[in-house]
C-alpha cells in the first residue's frame, strides 16, 4: 500500500530514533471541565452544545456538528470548545468505556456540558482522537477505576494518559490513511444497515402468525435462572470464566482480556454452569432489553453471575425463541424496565414475556 510506504518513509526521516511518548498533561495547552446543561435545557436552536452522554451514544472518533442546542441563559458558567479541541466524557456506566473521547473538527463555537473535559493542544486533532480510541489508550483510561452505580474519571487522570506523539507531518499522514479506511467502513456500514433492515422485515413478517397460534410466556415452557451472587472482590485472573452483563452486547457475546473475570473452580456451583445454546440476557444497564446472546461451545465453560438471566428449554427450538426475543423483547422491556441511573428488568418480567409458539 503506497500510503503505508509513505508513512514508513516519513517515520524513518523524521523520527530516526523512534517516536516520542508524551502525557496529555504535556500535550495540553489548556484543559478544563464543562458546565452543566440539563436535558430540559436543550432547545431546537441556539448555541450548539454537547452533553457528556452524547459522547458515548452519538459521536464517533471525531465530529463536525453538534446535535443539541441550548440558550446562554440556561448555563450559569458557560465553558466553550472550538475547532480541534478534544472532549472527554468523565462519567459513565462502564469502567471499560470511561473517558470516551472525540475530536471536534467543526468551526462553530460550542458549549461543553457538565462531566465533560475539554483539552486544547497544538497537535493534529484527528490524530489524537484516533490514538485515544486505541485499546492501549482505553486501558489507561480504565486503570484504577472502580465500578459502582456510575464510574468517574478526572482531569488529573486524563493528564496521565500517554500517547505516541510523532511530528505533525507524520500525524497527518496517519490521519489520511485512517480517514480512508473510515470512509470505506462507512460505505460498508450503509450496505450492512440496508441488509439488516431487509432481514428485520422478513423476520417480523414470518413471526407474525395468525391468531390460531397460541401465545406462551417464556416462564411456561423455559427454565429461566439468574446467576450466583459472586463477590467481585474475589474475582480471579484465571479459572472458570464468568458470564457477566458486560460480556453481553447487542445480539452477541464478547470475551477479551480487558473485561473477562474468572472464578477459581465450579464445585458447588454446577447449577450456574452454562451449556451451548443457552440464551443469556443482561438485566441491568442503559442497553437493558437489547443485550442478549446465545452461548456457543467455544465460549464454555462459563459460570452465570447475578443480574444475568439464562433461558433454556427442551420444549421449543431455542434458536426460534432467540429470534422472537430479538424481534420484540426490546419494546417489551421499554415498558417494563425501572427508571433511574441504572435501569433494570426483573426475572418475573422476563418470564412473563410472551411469544407465538407453534409446534416444534
Amino acid at each position: 500500500m503506497k500510503k503505508m510506504s509513505r508513512l514508513s518513509e516519513l517515520i524513518e526521516q523524521l523520527c530516526p530514533n523512534g517516536v516520542e511518548y508524551k502525557t496529555l498533561g504535556e500535550i495540553a495547552t489548556d484543559i478544563y471541565r464543562g458546565s452543566g446543561i440539563k436535558r430540559d435545557q436543550i432547545t431546537d436552536e441556539g448555541i450548539p452544545c454537547v452533553r457528556y452522554g452524547e459522547i458515548y451514544t452519538t459521536y464517533g472518533v471525531w465530529f463536525d456538528k453538534c446535535v443539541s442546542y441550548t440558550i446562554l441563559e440556561n448555563v450559569s458558567s458557560p465553558k466553550y470548545f472550538e475547532h480541534g479541541d478534544i472532549l472527554f466524557a468523565i462519567t459513565g456506566e462502564s469502567v471499560e468505556d470511561i473517558a470516551k473521547s472525540t475530536a471536534y473538527v467543526g468551526y462553530e463555537k460550542c458549549l461543553a456540558g457538565g462531566d465533560i473535559v475539554v483539552m486544547k493542544h497544538n497537535q493534529d486533532p484527528k490524530y489524537l482522537a484516533y490514538a485515544l480510541s486505541t485499546h492501549d489508550a482505553q486501558k489507561q483510561k480504565s486503570a484504577g477505576k472502580v465500578k459502582s452505580k456510575v464510574v468517574h474519571s478526572s482531569v488529573p487522570a486524563i493528564k496521565e494518559i500517554q500517547l505516541a506523539v510523532p511530528p505533525l507531518e507524520v500525524q497527518r499522514e496517519v490521519v489520511q490513511i485512517l480517514d480512508s479506511f473510515t470512509f470505506l467502513s462507512t460505505e460498508l456500514a450503509a450496505e450492512l444497515a440496508a441488509r439488516q433492515k431487509q432481514y428485520e422485515f422478513y423476520r417480523n413478517k414470518m413471526l407474525a402468525f395468525e391468531n390460531n397460534i397460541p401465545m406462551k410466556k417464556l416462564g411456561d415452557f423455559c427454565d429461566i435462572l439468574t446467576g450466583y451472587p459472586f463477590d467481585s472482590a474475589e474475582f480471579k485472573n484465571n479459572g472458570v470464566r464468568l458470564m457477566r452483563g458486560m460480556n453481553i452486547k447487542r445480539g452477541y457475546l464478547e470475551f477479551n482480556d480487558t473485561i473477562n473475570k474468572y472464578w477459581d473452580k465450579p464445585e458447588g456451583l454446577e447449577k450456574y454452569l452454562l451449556v451451548a445454546n443457552d440464551i443469556v440476557i443482561s438485566m441491568d444497564g442503559s442497553l437493558v432489553g437489547k443485550s442478549y446472546g446465545v452461548v456457543k461451545d467455544k465460549d464454555l465453560p462459563l459460570l452465570l453471575v447475578q443480574r444475568v438471566a439464562r433461558i433454556r428449554t427442551q420444549h421449543a427450538n431455542i434458536r426460534y425463541v432467540y429470534y422472537c426475543i430479538e424481534s420484540s423483547f426490546s419494546d417489551y422491556v421499554d415498558k417494563k424496565k425501572t427508571a433511574g441511573a441504572i435501569p433494570h428488568i426483573s426475572l418475573k418480567d422476563i418470564s412473563s414475556f410472551t411469544i407465538p409458539l407453534p409446534d416444534i
